[in-house]
């Protein structure tokens, strides 16, 4: 939340505006007060970061007035009403057009401090999760599909992009669900073949009993039922891309075949006396370490030293931990989207949750559990329970709550700094924080702008 989040009190009375400007300012908030809702209205704007807090009976605007005319310039400020004994009913009906809480007086000043401290959390999310989504549409090319600002992922938009211009094979390495066929995809759609057939394969998948003829074809009597001619996968991608999935699970008599592809640029389908060049691109993705297959006889090693021309590593969600809260914001948007629901906010307790989580089905499992957000079912199912006692916090040596906090301020400041290239400035304004405050956290976590520049 941001630090000292200012707070307008408006009430005719000069010393209540006083006493609960006093109130605010020792819990660490930024008063200012109005003795009338238009002079308050003239300080607001969408943008505004803050809490409202008024007294329903006003000179002139009253606060039932002054709540609908917040809500026209942004439904999401909260609103907090004072009210005197005889105007409980009215409060309540102004809870139903959206006021955030009401008081009555004469009241406990730590129940004031209480109300005002949700009602700040809440417009804090709600401001962090519009400049999330603003992020996120703002992005174009290779950033608009590799989502994340994480330093690895960062690196990898890099890596791709570089590797999209050239023809060399590569080899894609990544756990389960870590989105190996989305890199694949981005290295065919960034580059010169972009035009051309993206055919996938994975070869986990198909029957081993036909697998040769769905890669390399065959003509027609080649052998049994091959009444006509097939066009494999590989001629089909001629010009194109060939994305070989799970290729570990690849048989090794195989193995043999697409070896000689690889090097001769050529495919003989079955049945066939000629062979016929290819002009492709193929990309391999495996889950395993290969060289440890090769070690065991499971995989070839000259296959392996060939389709590993250049290599991609996909790091796990786990370990860019930082990326968890916009990825969930992003995939919920499209779930409630394909839903034809109403995409429902993050809070607090959520996010905590996900950063908590050790993801081990990686952007794969964080997408279904966006899925199940949006459907109302919970997201992470059984994680408050004991079955969730292995989960490891997303910073190492993170235990307390007050130590996931600075954790995550860490990520957040370090993500500002890198996206406005050490600019303190900008980050200030993308932060909404003072520069003195920016200062004292780098300070405190250690962060050097100067790190950020490049």
């Amino acid at each position: 939340m941001l630090d000292k989040p200012p707070v307008i009190v408006i009430d005719d009375e000069e010393h209540v505006r006083r006493s609960c400007a006093q109130s605010l300012d020792l819990a660490g908030f930024t008063p200012s007060t109005a003795d009338c809702g238009e002079a308050a209205l003239d300080q607001l704007a969408r943008s505004f970061p803050g809490v409202l807090v008024t007294d329903v009976r006003l000179g002139g605007m009253d606060g039932m007035e002054f709540l609908a005319k917040v809500k026209e310039l942004d439904e999401d400020i909260p609103v907090i009403l004072i009210t005197g004994h005889g105007d409980v009913s009215m409060a309540v009906e102004a809870m139903h057009q959206g006021a955030f809480d009401f008081l009555e007086k004469p009241f406990d000043t730590d129940r004031f401090i209480d109300a005002v401290s949700r009602a700040a959390q809440t417009r804090w999310l709600v401001l962090e999760n519009r400049r999330l989504s603003s992020k996120l549409n703002a992005r174009s090319g290779i950033d608009s599909v590799l989502l994340g600002q994480a330093p690895i992922m960062v690196q990898l938009r890099d890596q791709i992009t570089t590797m999209a211009q050239t023809d060399a094979d590569i080899l894609i390495m990544g756990e389960t669900g870590s989105g190996k066929e989305l890199v694949a995809r981005c290295l065919h759609d960034f580059g010169p073949r972009k035009d051309k057939h993206f055919v996938a394969i994975n070869c986990g998948a198909l029957p081993e009993s036909m697998i040769e003829s769905e890669l390399f074809g065959h003509v027609a009597g080649a052998f049994t039922g091959a009444a006509k001619t097939r066009v494999g996968k590989f001629e089909h991608a001629q010009g194109g891309t060939v994305f070989l999935d799970e290729i570990e699970s690849m048989p090794l008599d195989l193995q043999v075949g697409l070896l000689r592809v690889l090097q001769e640029r050529t495919v003989e389908p079955l049945g066939a006396n000629t062979s016929i060049p290819l002009d492709i691109r193929v990309i391999a993705a495996t889950k395993v370490d290969l060289l440890e297959a090769c070690s065991t006889g499971k995989f070839r090693e000259d296959l392996y030293y060939r389709l590993s021309v250049m290599t991609a590593n996909i790091a796990p969600l786990r370990e860019r931990a930082e990326d968890i809260a916009s990825l969930f914001q992003h995939f919920v948007a499209i779930a409630s989207t394909r839903q034809r629901r109403t995409s429902p906010a993050l809070n607090a307790a959520l996010i905590e949750q996900l950063m908590q989580y050790p993801w081990r089905g990686n952007v794969r499992e964080l997408r279904n559990a966006a899925e199940r957000f949006v459907l109302d079912l919970e997201p992470i199912p059984g994680l408050t329970s004991s079955a969730n006692a292995d989960a490891q916090a997303a910073c190492a040596g993170a235990t307390s709550l007050h130590e996931r906090v600075e954790c995550f301020e860490k990520s957040l400041i370090e993500t500002e700094l890198r996206s406005n290239r050490g600019n303190v400035t900008e980050t200030c304004r993308s932060l909404a924080v003072p520069r003195k405050t920016l200062y004292d956290k780098l300070t405190k976590y250690g962060l050097k702008r100067d790190t950020f520049t490049i």
